[in-house]
């Protein structure tokens, strides 16, 4: 394999270009952009990790008037327009601007980390208080934001400051690029002030980007495309392109273009299957997209070692929570569809992209629309991509299905299963039945129902009660599937599972399971370590189970 020096977590242009990292050209949003100059106010969302953060940090570099940035292009698509980079390259006062670390646990916190970030950018601009051009009452206001001193009124008008500043220092009207403008709301709708945070967000879009004739246009990126009235009322000439859309989403994501050329120019052809089982599927617009964030870390690890296998590398950036949240709401319409969509299948729901964070979770038909909005869930390529929704890709019914592992484990852990361990122990196969069958219709069952769900869902029912278990460990002359150690009380108990390929075939299984034990004898090295060892076979359908007991 061909070293690439792949860059991953890094997403500063500047960075990348000067240290020769590899680089897929999406210079092209450079272009895409200026054809809408008309437009005051751009609003693009997508989900996180396709690469919006790099996406404005090419456009800072291109547009800032405070950087000479033609040596960082040079070899790049956008500079074969030769007209468009003399008249815009380095030509524009340019602010860029990251919500990403607004964050706290209360409104106080959060306030505090928007104070220090806004603090932050404006001790880019010190030079600006020695400007003959800047009015000295604005010069005041840009001191009493570096001391801290502003107050709230001062932060709500802190960027209508500085884009007038800019111009007025410059004679030029400013771009404005923010990034990550909804994490502000997004986090303090979890913890519970968003109503604080929100007034606070709307005055400083509004000051900024209402009626501004200072200002030359503004690109502002999220990963929901929150409701216009809630932040962006008033505003003027705004547009959004989001992931239903076609004509920015080449930019966001890797295409399979852009893939294939990675993996000629990286001598990793032989890996292109997995890559596209693992990291494709993603329907945006008229584009199907890959995840950039995977195809690099995939990349790197391959560098690394060749006989790398994909990862899931999604789960080691989020914590998912969503999906969480999701599987815990109440309703078995919504099991069905989970079922549905594990089982590689597709569902028809209405997405509603204008969304406010204090409404996520009131509707089902919300929770469905942020699971598409947010990259878990994607349109069916050829259907109305806002009513056929499906799981893009391997990494993602991964993340789903470690969710739901650990959603049943919870589950059980929080129900009483007293009696069920009572009939574990004492051979009552009759009440095993029952109580295994009600936990059984509480959870949510995919891979077609095959063996190794029902592996995963026994286990689960003993697994934080005590008992050591084990699975598909070797005794006698097999590999029992699930075994239950009660040390203390000296017994065990051994379970062998069957899946019935229908419901009047579960007894035949039942026996089929028996048999096996007996036969393979797995319970012969247990007879002399434990006073009692009971041995069941168990066949399941689909969510009905049945558990008989070897009497010995």
């Amino acid at each position: 394999m061909t070293h690439l020096n792949i860059p991953v977590g890094i997403s500063d242009f500047a960075e990348i270009r000067q240290n020769g990292y590899y680089y897929v050209d999406k210079t092209g949003l450079i272009a895409e952009v200026l054809k809408a100059q008309a437009v005051k106010v751009t609003l693009i969302t997508r989900p996180r990790r396709f690469g919006k953060t790099l996406g404005m940090s090419t456009l800072e570099n291109f547009f800032s008037i405070r950087k000479d940035s033609a040596v960082l292009f040079q070899g790049l698509g956008i500079m074969n327009a030769s007209a468009l980079c003399q008249k815009w390259m380095n030509q524009c006062p340019t602010i860029f601007l990251s919500f990403k670390d607004v964050d706290g646990l209360t409104f106080d916190s959060a306030y505090g980390m928007l104070e220090a970030t806004i603090a932050e950018l404006f001790r880019k601009y010190t030079d600006l208080l020695d400007s003959e051009n800047v009015n000295d009452y604005d010069k005041e206001a840009f001191r009493r934001i570096l001391k801290g001193e502003a107050g709230t009124t001062g932060i709500k008008k802190s960027l209508s400051l500085l884009i007038r500043m800019l111009s007025d220092h410059y004679g030029k009207q400013v771009v404005l690029l923010l990034d990550e403008y909804d994490v502000p709301v997004a986090k303090a709708s979890n913890h519970h002030y968003y109503q604080e945070m929100l007034e606070v967000v709307k005055a400083m879009m509004s000051t900024a980007l209402k009626d501004n004739n200072a200002l030359q246009f503004a690109i502002i990126t999220g990963c929901l495309k929150i409701a216009k009235e809630s932040i962006f009322t008033g505003t003027n000439n705004f547009v959004s392109d989001t992931i239903t859309s076609s004509r920015l989403n080449e930019y966001f994501g890797f295409t399979q273009d852009d893939v294939d050329r990675i993996l000629q120019d990286a001598d990793a052809k032989d890996h292109a299957e997995a890559m596209k089982y693992w990291y494709d599927g993603y329907h945006f617009g008229d584009f199907d997209v890959y995840c950039p964030w995977d195809v690099m870390n995939y990349l790197f690890d391959l560098s690394n070692d060749p006989k790398a296998r994909p990862a899931s590398y999604w789960k080691n950036t989020s914590d998912n929570a969503i999906i969480r949240s999701f599987i815990d709401y109440s309703g078995s319409s919504i099991t069905g569809k989970l079922e549905t969509l594990l089982a590689g299948g597709t569902i028809s729901q209405k997405v509603e992209e204008n969304l406010t964070y204090d409404l996520l979770h009131s509707s089902e038909e919300n929770l469905w629309s942020i699971l598409y909005l947010t990259g878990y869930l994607t349109g069916v390529r050829g259907e109305d991509q806002t009513t056929k929704l499906m799981i893009p890709n391997a990494e993602i019914r991964e993340i789903f299905e470690s969710t739901v592992v650990k959603w049943f484990q919870d589950k059980a852990k929080g129900t009483d299963r007293r009696t069920l361990f009572h009939a574990v122990w004492n051979g009552d196969s009759e009440l095993l039945t029952r109580e295994m069958s009600t936990l059984l219709r509480m959870t949510i069952i995919y891979h077609d129902y095959k063996e190794d769900f029902y592996h995963a869902f026994l286990a689960g029912i003993f697994a934080g009660a005590g008992y050591m278990v084990e699975s598909n460990r070797e005794h006698g002359e097999g590999r029992s599937d699930v075994i239950v150690c009660d040390s203390e009380n000296g017994r065990l108990a051994v379970f062998e599972v069957k899946c019935s390929a229908a419901l009047e075939k579960m007894e035949e299984s039942c026996e089929t399971a028996l048999r096996q034990i007996d036969e393979r004898m797995y319970a012969k090295e247990f007879k002399d370590s434990y006073d009692q060892v009971l041995c069941y076979g168990i066949s399941f359908y689909k969510k009905r189970c049945l558990v008989k007991k070897i009497h010995s």
